[in-house]
C-alpha cells in the first residue's frame, strides 16, 4: 500500500531492503559479539539469554520480517513493470518473467534450506547469519546498479482512500437509480485516468450499485462538487473496487516445494506451452485462471497419492506385526516420489498462475496491494491448517482412541487424514471453478 500510495515500488523495495539488511546485520552481531551472545552451555546446564540479549535478537528478527513484508509484494510487480503491455513481444516475455522469477525464488529457498542450514548446524550461527547478510548486501548493490535501465510507474495515491471514496459516494446516492446508459456516468475526457500512472478501465455490468458513486446528481452540478472525490468518483475508480472484489474469491492457498518447481518451470516453458498453444490458441498456452485450476486439480491428486501410499504403509505394518511397535515400516521412500512430483507441479501452476493473474487483472495503481493478496491467503491458510489439524486430532482421539494422527503412526490412520484433505481440496477446486466461470476479465481502454 505504501508503494501504491506514495513511495512507488522502486523506493519501497530500496527502503525495505535496507531495513532487511540492517536486521540481518543485527542478527549476525547477536550471534557473534560475546556481550550479545548467551553464555555457552556447561554440561546439561544452559544459562538463559539476558533481557538485553533477547531484545537485540528480536529487534533484528522483527526488522527482517518488516523488510521481507515490504519487499515481497513489490518485487514481482516492479519486475513486470519493465515490460510494455502494448508490445506483443514484451507481453509474451512478461509471461516468461513470472515463471523465471518464481524459479529464482525457489533457487534461493533451496540454498537457504540446504547450504545455509548446514552452515548454521556445522559452523555456527555467526556465519549462518553472516552469509545471508552479505548476500543481501550484494543484492541491494545489484538492484541499485540497474537503476538507469528501469522503467518507473508513478504512485497513484492510496488505494484504500479511493476504495473508501467509492463506498462513501455510492452510499450518499443510495436512493438514486443507476442509469442503463453507462455513458452518463462520470469519467474524465483525458487519455489517462485521474489516478497517476494508471490507464482508464472500461465500465462493467457487475455490482451496479457501486456505479452510483460515478453518477452526477443535480446537487453535484449545482454545488460544483465534480472535483470532490468523496461525492463523485470516476468510472475507473469504481471499476478498481469491482475488480478487487472479483479478484479475492479466486485466490487459492499457497503450496511450496522448491526442488520440483525448479524442475517444472523449464518443462512448462519449453514443452507444455508450445504443445498447449496449438490447441488453445493462447500465446501462453493457458490463461491464468486455467493454470490455477490445473494446480488445484493436481493438489487433489497429490493428496490422493499420499493417502494411497499411507494405505500401503499401514497394510505392510499389519502384515509384519508392527502395528503396536513405534518403529519405521520397511517401505522405500521412493514411493513418495509421485506425490512430490504432483506437489511441485501443483505449486508451479497455482502459484505462478496467481502471481500473473493478480498482476494482469489488478488496476494499474493497485498492483502492489493486489499482489499482496496471495501472500495474505497463504498466511491465512497456515492458520487454517493448524486449526484443521487441531479439530481432527480432538475429534478422532475421543474415548481414548489413538486418533488419525497418533504418536505411533502405525496405530493411527494418517491415510484417512490425507483422504480428508483430498476432499477439502476437491471442494476448494470446485468453488474456484465456480468463481472463475463468473469472473470477468479487466478491460482497459
Amino acid at each position: 500500500m505504501i508503494a501504491d500510495a506514495s513511495l512507488g515500488r522502486y523506493w519501497t523495495i530500496a527502503a525495505f531492503s535496507a531495513i532487511n539488511f540492517i536486521g540481518m546485520c543485527i542478527l549476525t552481531l547477536s550471534a557473534s559479539v560475546p556481550a550479545l551472545t548467551p553464555t555457552k552451555c556447561v554440561a546439561s546446564s544452559c544459562p538463559s539469554a539476558t533481557a538485553a540479549q533477547s531484545a537485540v535478537f528480536f529487534f533484528g528478527l522483527y526488522l527482517v520480517a518488516l523488510g521481507v513484508g515490504g519487499i515481497n509484494p513489490c518485487i514481482s510487480s516492479f519486475g513486470a513493470n519493465q515490460f510494455d503491455d502494448t508490445d506483443p513481444m514484451e507481453r509474451v516475455q512478461k509471461g516468461f518473467f513470472f515463471n523465471w522469477f518464481y524459479f529464482s525464488v525457489n533457487i534461493g529457498a533451496l540454498i537457504s534450506s540446504s547450504l545455509i542450514v548446514w552452515i548454521q548446524d556445522n559452523v555456527g550461527w555467526s556465519l549462518g547469519f553472516g552469509v545471508p547478510s552479505l548476500l543481501m548486501g550484494v543484492a541491494i548493490v545489484s538492484f541499485f546498479s540497474g537503476s538507469p535501465l528501469y522503467r518507473f510507474q508513478k504512485p497513484g495515491g492510496s488505494p484504500i482512500t479511493r476504495i473508501c471514496q467509492v463506498l462513501v459516494a455510492s452510499f450518499r446516492k443510495w436512493n438514486l437509480m443507476v442509469p442503463t446508459d453507462s455513458s452518463l456516468l462520470y469519467e474524465t475526457q483525458d487519455e489517462y485516468s485521474v489516478i497517476e500512472g494508471s490507464r482508464k478501465l472500461e465500465h462493467s455490468e457487475e455490482l451496479k450499485w457501486l456505479d452510483k458513486a460515478a453518477m452526477m446528481s443535480e446537487n453535484d452540478m449545482t454545488t460544483r462538487d465534480l472535483f470532490n472525490p468523496w461525492k463523485i468518483c470516476t468510472i475507473t475508480q469504481v471499476e478498481e473496487l469491482k475488480i478487487l472484489i472479483h479478484i479475492i474469491p479466486p485466490a487459492s492457498l499457497s503450496m511450496l516445494d522448491a526442488g520440483n518447481v525448479i524442475f517444472w518451470v523449464p518443462v512448462y516453458d519449453r514443452i507444455i506451452v508450445p504443445f498447449a498453444r496449438k490447441y488453445t490458441g493462447k500465446e501462453r498456452g493457458f490463461s491464468e485462471l486455467q493454470r490455477i485450476a490445473i494446480g488445484l486439480f493436481l493438489s487433489v491428486l497429490c493428496m490422493s497419492a499420499a493417502a494411497v501410499v499411507e494405505m500401503k504403509r499401514l497394510q505392510l505394518a499389519r502384515e509384519l506385526g508392527l502395528v503396536d511397535q513405534d518403529v519405521a515400516v520397511p517401505l522405500s521412500i521412493l514411493w513418495q516420489i509421485p506425490q512430490y512430483m504432483l506437489l511441485g507441479a501443483a505449486d508451479f501452476f497455482a502459484y505462478v498462475g496467481r502471481l500473473e493473474f493478480f498482476y494482469n487483472q489488478s488496476p494499474d495503481a493497485m498492483r502492489t496491494l493486489c499482489s499482496a493478496v496471495p501472500l495474505l491467503t497463504a498466511g491465512l491458510g497456515n492458520y487454517l491448517s493448524s486449526l484443521i489439524l487441531t479439530i481432527v486430532t480432538y475429534l478422532t482421539t475421543k474415548g481414548g482412541k489413538a486418533g488419525w494422527i497418533a504418536n505411533n503412526l502405525n496405530e493411527g490412520h494418517l491415510d484417512y487424514f490425507f483422504w480428508f484433505l483430498s476432499g477439502l481440496s476437491t471442494i476448494n477446486m470446485l468453488m474456484f471453478i465456480l468463481c472463475a466461470k463468473k469472473y470477468r476479465q479487466k478491460k482497459s481502454s
